[in-house]
Order: C-alpha cells, then sequence, then structure tokens
C-alpha cells in the first residue's frame, strides 16, 4: 500500500514533467520550460514553492551556457527543472527553504536529468524520422491529414517522453535527498555559498561571451540590471 501511495503520488509530477518538457522546442514555446518557471512548479506542486524558486535559480544559472537551437544538441532544462524543483522539496515545510542536502542533490539531479534529456530529445527526432520516412510522399502532395498526424504523434511522444523522464529522475533522486538530508554534516551557510558562487561563475561566463559575441548585450544588460534594481527598491 506504501508503494502504491508513493507512485500515485508522482503522477502530478510526471504530469508537469511531459507538460513543461512539451514546451522546450514542441508546443507552445510559452517559457514554462525555463528553470525558474518548471523548478517553482515542481517545488509548489510539493507543498514548497519557495524552495523550487530557490532551486530553480541555481538552475536558470547554468541555462544561461546553452540556448535550444537548430538540430544541435543541447539539456532539456525543462523535465529536469520540475525534477529539480520537486527533489528540492524533500525536508522542506510550507513554502520555507530548501534544506541544504535536498538544495545540493536537487541541483545535482537538474543537470544530470537536463544532460539525459538532451539524449532522449535526439531520440525523439530520430522516432519521428522513421514515422515521416514511409510518408514522404503524401507530405510532399501537401497532405493536411498526414502532416496533422506526424504534428500530433510528435507532440504526444515529447509529452510521454518528458513524463517518463520525470517519473524515472524523481523516483531515483528522491529517496537520495533524503539519505543526503538526514547525513549532511557541513554548515549551511558554506554549503550554499559554495553552490551558488559555483552557478554564479557559470552564469557569468554565459553572459561575458555574450558580451563579446552580440552586439548591444552590454547596453540591454546594464538597462535591464537597472530596471531591475529600481522595482526591487520599489517593492522594498
Amino acid at each position: 500500500m506504501d508503494l502504491l501511495t508513493g507512485l500515485v503520488s508522482v503522477i502530478p509530477i510526471a504530469l508537469l514533467a511531459g507538460v513543461v518538457g512539451l514546451d522546450v522546442v514542441s508546443f507552445p514555446q510559452a517559457m514554462i520550460s525555463r528553470p525558474i518557471v518548471g523548478a517553482t512548479l515542481g517545488g509548489a506542486f510539493l507543498g514548497a514553492p519557495e524552495a523550487g524558486l530557490v532551486c530553480g535559480t541555481a538552475l536558470e544559472c547554468l541555462a544561461l551556457e546553452s540556448l535550444p537551437v537548430g538540430a544541435s544538441r543541447y539539456p532539456e532544462w525543462g523535465s529536469a527543472s520540475v525534477v529539480a524543483g520537486a527533489v528540492s522539496a524533500v525536508g522542506a515545510t510550507g513554502s520555507s527553504f530548501p534544506d541544504v542536502g535536498a538544495f545540493a542533490v536537487a541541483v545535482l539531479v537538474g543537470i544530470l536529468t537536463a544532460w539525459t534529456g538532451g539524449w532522449t530529445m535526439v531520440k525523439h527526432r530520430q522516432l519521428i524520422a522513421s514515422f515521416a520516412r514511409p510518408r514522404l510522399d503524401q507530405l510532399a502532395a501537401g497532405s493536411r491529414r498526414t502532416v496533422i498526424g506526424l504534428q500530433v504523434f510528435g507532440m504526444t511522444a515529447d509529452l510521454l517522453r518528458g513524463a517518463l523522464l520525470g517519473t524515472v529522475m524523481y523516483l531515483l533522486a528522491r529517496p537520495l535527498a533524503e539519505l543526503v538530508n538526514a547525513r549532511w554534516t557541513v554548515g549551511e551557510d558554506l554549503s550554499r555559498a559554495v553552490i551558488i558562487a559555483c552557478v554564479a561563475a557559470v552564469a557569468a561566463s554565459a553572459v561575458w561571451k555574450d558580451f563579446h559575441a552580440i552586439s548591444g548585450t552590454r547596453r540591454l544588460f546594464l538597462a535591464s540590471l537597472a530596471v531591475g534594481t529600481l522595482l526591487v527598491v520599489a517593492g522594498a
């Protein structure tokens, strides 16, 4: 019965991982697959939205390093963020910040899930290609039914891909987070400082590259920083 209850509790996380993973490239690309959104939702589904938000902020710094462009392989941060946000909720009560052990595991699991998700997206594209290949003549003729069928098949497969990935990784990561939480001995301030320093270094590197590669990035960055600072000050 306990096992059954545990599996039932995973269903919302699995569905959320599927929907958020679908948003990465398939549909609707509404930015809900960004780590800061996906992880917050993952934590909120388990009653700890702030824990998910903190984890999502850390993963967002890492996600700045890669963009889902073209047919290249890249980390799939959508489903990964949901898993990480849900894992960060382990030990958190209400909407509190994550326990440091769960936070460390959540960030690590988020990275591993994102890279695994990138591999599954390659397999997903290969599956779509194998489905479309026998129908090339119909596609070339502009068959509306064939085009719609291919789109629905691709999106459904992507939804299932994200849901399955989220389920497997969450079931593996949650017991690990509980174990690490129980045995973590390093001070909370030092632990969080190390994690934040690492993700901040990656984010700074990504921004620095954009400064040199994209015209006008520095001006946009400074303008955004000024507006954000004003909003924080006004809100305080």
